[in-house]
């Protein structure tokens, strides 16, 4: 979808994020968070949108909604620092290929970067429609991983990778 455009993530996004934190967003991810922690994490994400390495974006419509979340930030996995890459769309957005379009789009920003070779992501196995994104995004999958998220939670996931020179 090329009408797919993603900006910085800022701290009045809040109610965006309280929005995505709904039992059928989070259903794969340990499950909605208390108020307090989405409040915390609104704080993490625009400070992400702000300053170091990791990046937050907004999913946005040509006509300025706002419906969905996706980034990156680094993690050390396996002995090597990679980018991890995560998104949500809210559920009235949910199978139009906007996930994709969002994903495929942020690679491109971690691409322009030349900061890191890798991009991970770890859908839960148990995530048919966050699989089908990494597979259309041309990620390869490694195969099953136990992960831990959120802390304190091992997720049976799966390791799918993307090369971001484009050698893979």
């Amino acid at each position: 979808m090329d009408d797919v455009r993603i900006v910085p993530w800022s701290t009045a996004d809040l109610d965006l994020l309280r929005q995505l934190n709904a039992p059928e967003v989070r259903d794969h991810t340990g499950g909605p968070e208390t108020d307090e922690q989405v409040v915390a994490r609104n704080d993490r994400y625009a400070r992400m949108s702000d300053t170091g390495p990791s990046r937050m974006y907004v999913v946005t419509l040509p006509d300025g909604s706002r419906v969905g979340s996706v980034g990156h930030w680094e993690r050390d996995w396996h002995g090597v620092r990679v980018w991890e890459m995560g998104w949500a769309v809210l559920p009235a957005y949910q199978g139009r290929g906007l996930a994709t379009a969002a994903v495929l789009t942020a690679v491109a920003a971690a691409r322009a970067r030349r900061t890191h070779r890798w991009v991970h992501a770890y859908p839960s196995v148990d995530n048919p429609a966050s699989n089908a994104v990494c597979r259309k995004a041309g990620f390869t999958l490694l195969g099953p991983t136990e992960f831990e998220y959120p802390p304190g939670r091992i997720m049976h996931s799966n390791d799918w990778r993307l090369d971001l020179t484009g050698a893979d």
